[in-house]
Protein backbone atom coordinates (compact mmCIF):
# COMPACT_ATOMS: atom_id res chain seq x y z
CA UNK A 1 0.00 0.00 0.00
CA UNK A 2 1.20 3.48 -0.76
CA UNK A 3 -0.54 6.50 0.69
CA UNK A 4 -1.92 8.96 -1.85
CA UNK A 5 -2.79 12.45 -0.70
CA UNK A 6 -6.07 13.58 -2.22
CA UNK A 7 -7.58 16.96 -3.02
CA UNK A 8 -10.73 16.78 -0.92
CA UNK A 9 -12.46 18.86 1.73
CA UNK A 10 -13.23 15.67 3.68
CA UNK A 11 -10.45 13.16 2.92
CA UNK A 12 -6.73 13.61 3.56
CA UNK A 13 -5.30 10.42 2.08
CA UNK A 14 -6.24 7.08 0.56
CA UNK A 15 -4.33 3.80 0.44
CA UNK A 16 -5.34 0.65 -1.43
CA UNK A 17 -3.89 -2.85 -1.16
CA UNK A 18 -4.66 -4.93 -4.27
CA UNK A 19 -3.70 -8.25 -2.70
CA UNK A 20 -6.21 -8.14 0.14
CA UNK A 21 -8.60 -5.54 -1.35
CA UNK A 22 -8.25 -3.22 1.63
CA UNK A 23 -8.98 0.47 1.32
CA UNK A 24 -7.64 2.76 4.03
CA UNK A 25 -8.95 6.32 4.31
CA UNK A 26 -7.62 9.11 6.51
CA UNK A 27 -9.98 12.02 7.14
CA UNK A 28 -9.00 15.67 7.38
CA UNK A 29 -10.66 16.01 10.79
CA UNK A 30 -8.95 12.91 12.16
CA UNK A 31 -9.61 9.22 12.07
CA UNK A 32 -8.35 6.45 9.82
CA UNK A 33 -10.74 3.76 8.62
CA UNK A 34 -10.17 0.48 6.80
CA UNK A 35 -12.73 -0.93 4.38
CA UNK A 36 -12.51 -4.65 3.55
CA UNK A 37 -13.06 -6.50 0.27
CA UNK A 38 -13.21 -3.36 -1.86
CA UNK A 39 -12.77 -4.20 -5.57
CA UNK A 40 -9.99 -2.37 -7.39
CA UNK A 41 -12.61 -0.92 -9.75
CA UNK A 42 -14.31 0.83 -6.80
CA UNK A 43 -10.95 2.25 -5.68
CA UNK A 44 -10.32 3.52 -9.22
CA UNK A 45 -13.75 5.13 -9.33
CA UNK A 46 -13.10 6.79 -5.97
CA UNK A 47 -9.83 8.25 -7.21
CA UNK A 48 -11.50 9.51 -10.41
CA UNK A 49 -14.53 11.00 -8.67
CA UNK A 50 -14.88 14.80 -8.71
CA UNK A 51 -15.96 14.62 -5.04
CA UNK A 52 -14.09 11.84 -3.27
CA UNK A 53 -15.91 12.42 0.02
CA UNK A 54 -19.29 12.13 -1.67
CA UNK A 55 -18.23 9.00 -3.56
CA UNK A 56 -16.98 7.41 -0.34
CA UNK A 57 -20.22 8.28 1.45
CA UNK A 58 -22.55 6.97 -1.28
CA UNK A 59 -20.61 3.97 -2.62
CA UNK A 60 -18.24 2.65 0.02
CA UNK A 61 -19.12 3.65 3.58
CA UNK A 62 -22.16 1.42 4.11
CA UNK A 63 -21.29 -1.17 1.45
CA UNK A 64 -18.13 -2.70 2.95
CA UNK A 65 -17.04 -3.89 6.38
CA UNK A 66 -15.34 -1.03 8.18
CA UNK A 67 -13.10 -0.69 11.17
CA UNK A 68 -11.54 2.37 12.74
CA UNK A 69 -7.80 1.88 13.11
CA UNK A 70 -6.85 5.32 14.50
Amino acid sequence: MSKQLVNSSNLYSVEYNKENKTLEVEFNKGGVYQYSNVPESVFNQLMAAPSKGSYLYHNIRDQYDTKKIR
